[in-house]
């Protein structure tokens, strides 16, 4: 869930994904692949390590599918990321590595905090289909939605973990294609809630936008699986998709507010600034603190709040949509 409100925060967030897009495509090569110090390293304890059986690694790594020839990448990774840092008079900056920080793995996890964060937003998500079971009632026609918003918000981040994790081809398509799901499930039942497209006189219209979601969804891995694995592609189509939904959310926000002049019909649009000041840490992409805590995983931390205050929104706006419909019987 991504929810923008007020003329500006559209464009700033348009502005920041196009420039992640083009961040996006640097993924398989970096600086630090081409260092001939870096490959000679890997080239080396290969030659040493990798014949015949003989490292053995730890069972923890080897649950989580290190093998010597990764382990040998790792370890040369620090050991020229050290170098560069002590030399003599002058002091290299740090580079990535197969478009990665050099971080510092805990438990055999490749970024470990990215992969906690994740779980907080597991978690929130989790807490709020939690508040939505206790809160509103079954009966209530948009309830089946929000908890499917939760469902797709878990698969997503499960699988953000699993990719933060270990960093796999497999690992990557998986959450990229979960968190695609997560978005355009956002723009799905964006224009149910606002339109009430769940009412009886409008099934019809329903089934067609219903219909159309899941065309565009099979559309966009299909384009990703069998024509192009395109990181630019999938980028801009997440940012059409999070762009009109949040203009959507934005415009419903507005004239709520307006007219019943409570705070908390204006809660999308501060939240929209929370997300928007979250999302700017990605730009200021800088090597791990600590060796593990890095831009984007504290980008995963400021997606937890933001989440937790959607669904109080959520719960708000049906009780208060549920008080209008007892006024009126």
């Amino acid at each position: 869930m991504i929810v923008r409100e007020r003329a500006g925060f559209p464009a700033l967030a348009i502005a920041s994904l196009l420039i992640l897009s083009l961040l996006a495509g640097r993924t398989q090569a970096s600086i630090g692949d081409r260092l001939p110090e870096f490959r000679e390293c890997v080239a080396t304890c290969e030659e040493v390590n990798c014949g015949d059986g003989k490292t053995s690694l730890p069972l923890h790594l080897q649950l989580l599918l290190w093998t010597c020839s990764s382990e040998c990448d790792y370890t040369c990774q620090h050991i020229v990321t050290e170098n560069r840092q002590h030399r003599f008079m002058i002091q290299d900056p740090v580079v990535q590595y197969h478009g990665k920080w050099p971080f510092h793995r805990l438990f055999g996890m490749q970024e470990p905090f990215s992969v906690l964060f994740s779980l907080f937003n597991f978690l929130a998500h989790d807490q709020g289909m939690n508040k939505i079971r206790q809160s509103i009632p079954a009966s209530y026609p948009l309830r089946k939605y929000y908890l499917a918003f939760g469902y797709f918000g878990l698969a997503s981040w499960i699988f953000s973990m699993i990719f933060h994790t270990r960093d796999f081809d497999v690992t990557e398509k998986l959450d990229y294609f979960a968190a695609g799901a997560s978005v355009l499930y956002g723009l799905y039942y964006t224009p149910i809630r606002i339109y009430r497209l769940d009412l009886p006189s409008k099934q019809a219209t329903l089934r067609l936008w219903t219909l159309f979601c899941i065309a565009l969804y099979i559309g966009h891995v299909s384009y990703l699986t069998l024509w192009s694995w395109d990181y630019t592609y999938n980028m801009a189509a997440n940012v059409v998709v999070g762009v009109v939904q949040n203009l959507l959310w934005s415009w419903f926000s507005i004239k709520r507010y307006q007219r019943m002049k409570r705070t908390w019909a204006a809660w999308p649009g501060l939240i929209v600034a929370w997300i928007v000041l979250a999302m700017s840490l990605e730009l200021l992409d800088f090597p791990p603190i600590g060796g593990m805590l890095d831009a984007h995983s504290l980008w995963h931390l400021g997606t937890v709040g933001p989440t937790i205050w959607w669904y109080s929104f959520l719960v708000k706006d049906a009780h208060d949509d549920l008080e209008g419909a007892r006024l009126k019987a």
